[in-house]
């Protein structure tokens, strides 16, 4: 047979969707063509391929191949189409038989001498197969078609374990194209003589499913809130942070714990489920980073950060920092030293806890469902209203060093708190602060309590959303009346503020939102 099929996937953006590799050989000059839109890592294939077979004992057909990546207007980027492409043309060349592919699909970087490399995205993979099966489960249940049979995932060895996450898809993790073969072989060789019957009796090839030898969740982190000392106010506030998932601003001269107790936030959050564990290690393995499994991301930046670097984008759309911080914690530190133009793409994606980047050739959509913590100092100095009274900044540098952080941006900061310099009686004591563990148990008590209610966190809620779940007394009427005529609260600011004491009341185990709540909801509004 001149002709074979192999089924694998293409990653853009977070999405992995189908690719089909068709090889075609024909009568001609030698020669190796490919179409359907592939980038330079894509075309560069044809020479790893060609050494893999080789090096493999395997020939090399020499007549002329043509392989289509389909769908043709799809780009194709990455050296993940190795794999597939050297089994389209060992089965097309009849060294295997075409039929052994249908039940898999395949990814994976071929080196020279035939061993498979990681490659970056196999997670996406297995969850986009798993969705796939899923969705065609649905449709059969709803007709009298044949149940869709789910396809099997061959990974290179490196992506076995991640890709053993997704429960419900078979996953065969494989060190070289030879094994690959081998395992085909020997799996439709038993399969024909066997009389199997059912999943269980199917025999199995040289391969074994790759089940993951890790928890399920893991969550750990190398950082604990009991080191920090006093700040009381400030802890409180990173607590409603955490329980509500509001986003909050420390102001505060240097060295009085601000990027401390930042960094704490992840460590007092709710865990994540085994789904939002899977998302994020999916962001993770498409960016190609490392990642704790089951631990709320943390991002630091740099005030020298690009746009793009920090949303995504690029001419085959990335994920940025804020979609690393998905389900976790972006913090820029020394806020008002960032780019203008940088701090206000953060506006958008806030509100939405999405971002779409749109390029010439194709649009992506990543999710930022991040909670926004910002550090700065007073003035450009640090020691603004200090008592020490070192500040000798003029009104107008303080002024202008204040203005770097726009009107609508802090109008979508929930909580913003003063963080005064520790005194010494504080720093000289030896006694441990409230550990990350007590507070993380006072946090999620609040935040199921929220799903209970409403199904999402109070940073969520639309206006409607809080005209339904929040009833207010006289007293908190007028309150509130009185508040937004003194602070001169915009209606998004007056929501944020109504979100916030939703949350404390939360903390509080209180049914409706009382006076004393909204007062401390206030206290975090000016500043």
């Amino acid at each position: 047979m001149s002709f074979a099929q192999v089924h694998t996937r293409s990653v853009v953006g977070l999405h992995a969707p189908k690719v089909m590799v068709e090889v075609h050989l024909s009568q001609g000059l030698p020669a190796l063509t490919i179409v359907g839109l592939p980038e330079a890592a894509v075309r560069e294939s044809k020479d790893r391929v060609r050494s893999a077979l080789i090096n493999s004992n395997f020939q090399f057909p020499n007549r002329r191949l043509t392989i289509n990546l389909a769908p043709a207007d799809l780009p194709k980027e990455g050296a993940r189409l190795d794999l597939p492409i050297a089994m389209g043309i060992l089965a097309a060349s009849g060294q295997i038989e075409p039929q052994w592919l249908e039940d898999y699909e395949f990814i994976g970087e071929l080196a020279l001498n035939g061993d498979l490399r990681c490659i970056a995205g196999g997670l996406a993979v297995a969850r986009a197969i798993k969705a796939d099966s899923n969705e065609h489960q649905k449709q059969d249940n709803n007709s009298s078609k044949t149940v869709y049979k789910t396809r099997k995932l061959m990974v290179p060895a490196g992506n076995g374990v991640e890709s053993s996450r997704v429960k419900g898809i078979e996953v065969y993790a494989a060190n070289n194209l030879i094994e690959v073969c081998e395992h085909l072989q020997v799996e439709n060789r038993v399969s024909t003589q066997s009389k199997a019957t059912n999943l269980a009796e199917m025999p199995q090839g040289i391969l074994t499913a790759v089940v993951s030898k890790l928890p399920v969740l893991n969550a750990s982190y190398k950082v604990d809130l009991a080191d920090v000392k006093g700040q009381h106010h400030a802890r409180r506030a990173l607590e409603i942070a955490a329980a509500g998932g509001h986003s909050l601003l420390f102001t505060g001269p240097p060295g009085s714990g601000k990027t401390l107790m930042a960094a704490r936030l992840s460590t007092i959050l709710p865990d994540l489920n085994d789904e939002e564990a899977l998302e994020v290690a999916s962001t993770y393995s498409v960016a190609n980073t490392e990642y704790q499994y089951g631990s709320r991301p943390f991002r630091e930046i740099h005030h020298t950060i690009s746009a793009v670097a920090l949303v995504g984008g690029g001419s085959r759309p990335k994920p940025g920092e804020i979609t690393l911080a998905n389900k976790g914690v972006l913090f820029l530190d020394e806020m008002p030293e960032f780019d203008r133009k940088v701090l206000e793409v953060l506006r958008q994606p806030l509100e939405s806890k999405q971002i779409t980047i749109s390029p010439a050739n194709q649009q992506a959509t990543f999710p930022a469902n991040f909670q926004l913590v910002a550090a700065m100092n007073p003035c450009p100095c640090g020691y603004h209203r200090d008592p020490s009274n070192r500040c000798h900044c003029r009104p107008e540098q303080i002024q202008r060093y204040q203005d770097r952080i726009s009107g609508p941006l802090l109008d979508r900061i929930d909580l913003q708190v003063t963080v005064p310099a520790l005194p010494i009686s504080d720093l000289q004591n030896n006694q441990p602060g409230e550990c990350s563990k007590a507070v993380r148990a006072r946090v999620t008590k609040a935040y199921q309590s929220q799903q209970v209610r409403q199904g999402k966190p109070n940073c969520e809620l639309s206006p409607s959303e809080l005209d339904e779940h929040i009833m207010l007394g006289d007293n908190e009427k007028q309150l509130l009346a009185m508040a937004q005529i003194k602070l001169n609260l915009s209606a998004r600011g007056y929501h944020r503020l109504l979100r916030v004491a939703r949350t404390i009341a939360d903390l509080a185990n209180s049914v409706d939102i009382k006076t004393p709540h909204l007062s401390e909801a206030l206290s975090y509004r000016g500043g």
